[in-house]
C-alpha cells in the first residue's frame, strides 16, 4: 500500500470500496512478508486476550446467590 495511493479526502462509499479493495490485494499477495508477520502478530494478540480472558473465570468456586 503506497501513501501515494491512497487520497486524503476520500470518503463516503468511494473511500469504502477503495479500502476494501486495498484490504483485498495486500490478503491476496502470497509473498508478502509484512501480511504474514502482521497477521500472525493479529492471531497472536488475539490468543493472548482470549487466554487472559477466561483466566479470570473460576470454574469451581461456589457461585453467589443474591
Amino acid at each position: 500500500m503506497s501513501g501515494g495511493a491512497i487520497k486524503k479526502g476520500s470518503s463516503g462509499p468511494a473511500g469504502v470500496i477503495q479500502w476494501i479493495g486495498s484490504a483485498c490485494k495486500f490478503a491476496a499477495d502470497r509473498n508478502d512478508f509484512r501480511r504474514n508477520l502482521l497477521v500472525n502478530l493479529g492471531l497472536f494478540a488475539a490468543g493472548v486476550w482470549v487466554a487472559r480472558n477466561l483466566s479470570d473465570f473460576d470454574l469451581m468456586s461456589p457461585q453467589a446467590v443474591a
